[in-house]
């Protein structure tokens, strides 16, 4: 079958990635596209050759057979679009962060589930390779002890609510009022480091209890840097960093090194390196080729396709996943904000 796409929130993102890959995809076809704007909408529609388009986006749910259904709406946003489209029996993509307070994103695993239908959080790195590769070794760590967790971004200037040097010709840009503001879920942590925690909980079953933070301001008021202490149930502990601020000609970074009682697993994005050393001495070193430790922005729609499509691909990045990077957030903002250790 072809599965039946639809998009909320036909924004920069969704420009620039979504709709080209699903254009691209001969096992799906985008038949409704929402965002706000009608000129902006027309724009959308015309650009990819979509049948209908609404910028109500419960107009669009309640017209328009969907077997799926793109959130890619502000974050604010992303638990009342979610919602609305799991409400209607549709399997749900929903970008980063799945939702911006905890309570949010519960809600929205238990009502997938109870509709039999799925999550899912396109984290890109969750769907490389290495990441199954990292999954498998981390079962040699024995009981995990320790985390070391950090990104970093050159994002500098969305993050300070400047246009995004590199969208510079694209038909919409990143807005500040996603990306820098602090009312709105602007900052590194919901923007960026929610990657690096996605990767964490696919690799992973770790479950934060509480967390405590400090943050660094941009210009705009939201967080730049971001430091933080994790305790997980079970006791183990997480030193986690994020910074927004890498120098434009270098890439993105990930570094996430995991301490058990049998060895540690270090897994570092930049620098292309997956190991594994154990106390005994027999460590593995995973081979990774130049170019293996780039963002997978395809990946994620063709697995969500073919769960559209009735198929049982993995997912390896479900709304428990999601779940998990937000409850860490949302406990490191409260604890910033108060000076103490907050609960999740």
């Amino acid at each position: 079958m072809t599965a039946r796409i639809g998009i909320i929130g036909a924004g920069w993102w969704a420009v620039v990635n979504h709709l080209p890959a699903l254009a691209a995809d001969p096992n799906c076809k985008v038949v409704a596209v929402n965002r706000l704007g009608r000129a902006e909408l027309a724009e959308v529609q015309a650009a990819f050759s979509i049948p209908h388009a609404f910028e109500d986006y419960r107009e669009m749910l309640a017209s328009v057979e969907l077997d799926g259904v793109i959130v890619s709406s502000p974050h604010v946003l992303h638990h009342e679009h979610a919602m609305a489209a799991i409400q209607h029996r549709c399997h749900t993509l929903i970008e980063k962060p799945l939702a911006t307070t905890a309570a949010d994103a519960r809600e929205l695993v238990v009502a997938a589930k109870a509709a039999g239908r799925q999550i899912v959080v396109p984290y890109g790195w969750n769907f490389k390779p290495f990441a199954a590769k990292a999954r498998e070794l981390a079962k040699g760590l024995g009981d995990i002890r320790h985390v070391v967790l950090q990104m970093a971004s050159p994002l500098e200037d969305l993050m300070a609510g400047q246009p995004m040097r590199e969208t510079e010709g694209a038909m919409f840009r990143p807005p500040p009022s996603t990306w820098a503001d602090p009312a709105r879920a602007g900052g590194y942590g919901w923007g960026q480091l929610v990657h690096a925690l996605g990767l964490l909980f696919r690799v992973t079953d770790l479950e934060a209890e509480a967390v405590f933070a400090n943050t660094g301001r941009s210009p705009a008021g939201v967080d730049y840097y971001d430091a933080a202490v994790v305790r997980f149930a079970g006791g183990a502990t997480a030193s986690m960093s994020g910074s927004s601020t890498v120098p434009k000609h270098r890439g993105f970074q990930i570094d996430l090194r995991i301490f058990g009682t049998e060895g540690m697993l270090l897994l570092d994005i930049e620098r292309e390196r997956l190991e594994l050393c154990r106390r005994d001495g027999r460590d593995e070193i995973v081979a990774l080729a130049a170019g293996d430790g780039a963002y997978e922005c395809v990946e994620p729609l063709r697995v969500f396709v073919d769960i559209c499509r009735g198929l049982h691909p993995e997912n390896p990045a479900t709304g428990i996943v999601g779940l998990r990077a937000v409850e860490v957030l949302e406990a490191m903002y409260r604890s910033a904000a108060s000076g103490r250790m907050e609960p999740v």
